[in-house]
């Protein structure tokens, strides 16, 4: 480590938000009863648990979802830990009104379009954004990671671009949607695209172009708010940190704390680069966009963007890269171990999308996989 790297590699606070969705667990349907559940939850997420504050529940942009936000983690364990206090206490409140809340990232059952949580700000988006607003009933894993400021936070956006497909691919898990097979790993991700100033940006250099693009962009319409920003990650205009927004949302907890503690560790080690005076990595948006979409299409069963040669490669190769660019930073943190088995079984067994694959080819019920998705939320 040189001296310009003092401190890149500390451990860095790490935080998830996860969107669930409210479902029939006799037929899959969404259930519109978000504001209901919340309330259900917020007495005992205000509670102060010995650790600290703990997860909190939150409305989302439609009915049949909630979001929980966990308190920000030093460690992956105390991530796992929220993460699971977060389902347990929807759950708590879905099972009192007799549904479930489940980690899928679609609609996997044929049903209407959802209802619009009745806000202000949300019937404003609905009525500025019109159809795309009206069939975005998806759910996302945003992973936050602390950063010191906007200049190093912009930093990092400028260096973990190439590696956003690997993530996407990673944590893939929606291949049905409202009742078809759509032949993709990650159908979220085709949604999400429709919305403006999605995708990856151009490097941006500094922190003051950063916020220069930004305010072009809301001043075009594009973007309604800050908070639809849409880049794949940007900076948090509520924390300080970096907000990686591409990973649908992972149904089996492990995975989610793997994905979070690899994107800690491009954080860290796009810190140590940029201190050390090395330059952004040369890669078109075109280009990482072409590779976010193979990565949706076939996640790790098909050849991912390589970074570090700029090929297509295997999954496993691309994963090993990652891995290695990343090492200081995962053995600082203490994530070695539990990161690299976790990426090693993704590639190995398959992501998400394999699994609802595999539960559809033996069943041949979609209401089955929703229902071994419901199992496997629980904490």
């Amino acid at each position: 480590m040189t001296p310009s790297d003092s401190g890149a590699f500390a451990a860095r606070m790490v935080g998830v938000e996860e969107e669930l969705m409210l479902v029939d667990p006799e037929s899959g349907v969404l259930v519109p009863c978000g504001q209901e559940i919340v309330a259900g939850t917020v007495t005992a997420s205000q509670c102060a648990p010995a650790r600290g504050w703990g997860p909190v529940i939150k409305p989302e942009f439609f009915l049949e979802q909630v979001e929980t936000a966990t308190r920000p983690c030093t460690t992956l364990s105390d991530l796992d830990a929220d993460v699971r206090a977060g389902r347990r206490l929807v759950r708590s409140a879905a099972e009192t009104a007799g549904i479930a809340a489940v980690a899928m990232p679609t609609p996997v059952v044929e049903q209407p379009p959802g209802r619009v949580t009745p806000t202000s700000r949300y019937r404003g988006i609905r009525e500025s954004y019109g159809g795309i607003a009206r069939d975005s009933l998806i759910c996302a894993m945003h992973i936050h990671v602390e950063v010191r400021d906007d200049h190093e936070g912009v930093a990092v956006l400028d260096r973990v671009r190439p590696w956003i497909p690997l993530l996407l691919a990673l944590s893939a898990n929606s291949p049905f949607w409202r009742g078809d097979v759509t032949g993709y790993d990650s159908w979220r991700w085709q949604v999400w695209r429709r919305w403006p100033r999605t995708g990856p940006a151009e490097p941006f250099g500094d922190a003051a172009t950063y916020h220069k693009v930004t305010r072009q962009v809301l001043a075009t319409g594009a973007a309604h708010d800050l908070a639809l920003l849409n880049y794949e990650v940007r900076l948090s205009s509520r924390y300080p940190t970096v907000e990686f927004r591409v990973a649908d949302v992972c149904t089996d907890t492990e995975d989610a704390v793997v994905i979070a503690g690899l994107a800690r560790a491009l954080v860290a080690t796009s810190v140590a680069s940029w201190r050390r005076g090395e330059p952004i990595p040369s890669c078109r948006s075109d280009v990482l966009r072409s590779a976010s979409w193979r990565a949706a299409r076939s996640g790790l069963s098909g050849g991912l963007h390589d970074p570090t040669s700029g090929r297509m490669a295997g999954a496993a190769d691309v994963a090993t890269a990652l891995l290695l660019s990343t090492r200081e930073a995962l053995e600082t943190a203490g994530d070695l171990e539990r990161v690299s088995a976790g990426v090693e079984r993704l590639v190995a067994t398959g992501n998400g999308a394999a699994r609802q694959r595999e539960v559809h080819a033996r069943t041949h019920d979609l209401v089955a996989v929703v229902a071994d998705l419901a199992r496997r939320t629980s904490p």
